[in-house]
């Protein structure tokens, strides 16, 4: 058995990049886990939300480590603050929507590991984009999506 201890070193792929209007961050990378899974941070403000969509591969734990979120998974609405935990099931579609007026930071587990791609190769980097989010076109967005097996169902949710 192959064993996989990353390294958290400063790299370029754990730099923040804009995605939809708030920024992400790569944590733990696919290529460091065998693929078994990855680790993101997203940092989002008030009333982010991306669209309802289904991961077709991947199972989904969010974890909310500043402000307040409220999960919608299936037709369940989990209403979080820092240090609680969201599940979603593959298949089973899903979005978020921060609350708090500060924003709010989410880590999000994915297994196994691959989605993360999706969200870089849809990223622009903070460094190149300056201190505020840069216009994103959501229908590129959601067009690169079924590559990865993700699927767009509805709306964002709002506040």
């Amino acid at each position: 058995m192959t064993q996989f201890f990353p390294t958290f070193d400063p790299a370029a792929e754990r730099e923040p990049f804009w995605f939809l209007g708030g920024q992400a961050r790569i944590l733990l990378p696919g290529t460091a886990t065998d693929n078994r899974l990855s680790l993101m941070e997203f940092a989002d403000p008030i009333g982010h939300a991306p669209p309802h969509h289904v991961h077709e591969d991947e199972e989904e734990v969010w974890f909310v480590l500043d402000g307040e979120v409220t999960f919608f998974v299936g037709d369940k609405r989990h209403d979080l603050v820092p240090g609680q935990v969201a599940y979603g099931p593959r298949g089973v579609p899903h979005s978020y929507l921060v609350r708090s007026p500060e924003g709010a930071r989410i880590a999000a587990l994915f297994s196994p590991a691959r989605i993360e791609e999706y969200f870089r190769t849809n990223g622009i980097a903070v460094a190149e984009a300056g201190d505020l989010p840069p216009e994103f076109d959501l229908g590129t967005v959601v067009a690169s999506a079924a590559d990865f097996n993700l699927r767009v169902t509805g709306p964002p949710p709002t506040l």
